[in-house]
């Protein structure tokens, strides 16, 4: 009677830009069951090169890094590798890391201070096509998701009467574009550009271009350029 042979175990490189942390990483992996560390990486440059050669299963990817982030580094390695799943392993948990990190496609995001156990659940995790989250990371995103959307400013009412064509005539003599490129912006031609020129000249009481593009920044149609 055979016996069940043991799965493989996951095969990991770990990147890292501190020696010591990714020698620690290192060692602390190395005596956690169904890992083997593969290699280890000081940034992101070498942790996709590595991938590369390597074909690992997952990487422990740090954040702030040189040469090559590990966002930039988890978007080629995902684009390049997509065998290779990627685990961010960092100090921060910040939106501003947090979200990049998943858009670039890490499945898994835990912090520096996680144990052996949950690196390991997290690995076998994304290997499983789960995501391998901290508990306080799926919180955030769950925050994140159930935060009601902001709503869009809603667009100035055209003042002084005039029609949304005699505002969009407006808006694009503000751009400082003539007669001819707002005909061919609108599809239309000079001659009814002139007419709704005419026509909102009069309603507004204006006398010339300099006036419109005045009128426009003091109705807030248009916002004055940054700097």
């Amino acid at each position: 009677m055979t016996r069940d042979a043991e799965p493989k175990p996951a095969r990991v490189v770990v990147a890292d830009d501190q020696t010591v942390v990714r020698e620690g990483i290192v060692m602390l992996l190395g005596l956690l069951p169904g890992i083997e560390v593969v290699g280890a990486a000081g940034d992101g440059e070498e942790a996709v090169a590595l991938v590369a050669r390597l074909a690992p299963d997952v990487v422990l990817m740090d954040l702030r890094m040189p040469r090559c982030d590990g966002v930039e580094a988890t978007r080629r390695i995902r684009a390049e590798h997509p065998g290779t799943q990627v685990v961010v392993l960092t100090t921060f948990a910040d939106d501003e890391s947090l979200f990049p990190a998943l858009d670039a496609g890490a499945r898994g995001y835990l912090t520096k201070d996680a144990g052996g156990d949950e690196i390991v659940r997290a690995v076998h995790s994304v290997l499983s096509g789960d995501a391998g989250l901290s508990p306080g990371i799926q919180r955030r995103l769950l925050e994140r998701l159930t935060e009601p959307e902001p709503r869009p400013a809603a667009p100035p009412e055209p003042p002084d009467g005039l029609t949304a064509r005699e505002t969009e005539v407006l808006l694009l003599i503000a751009e400082g574009l003539s007669n001819p490129e707002i005909a061919r912006r609108l599809h239309v031609s000079t001659a009814t550009v002139k007419t709704h020129i005419n026509n909102l000249f009069t309603k507004t009481g204006l006398k010339d271009r300099a006036q419109a593009v005045r009128y426009a920044f003091g109705k807030g149609l248009v916002r004055p350029p940054a700097g």
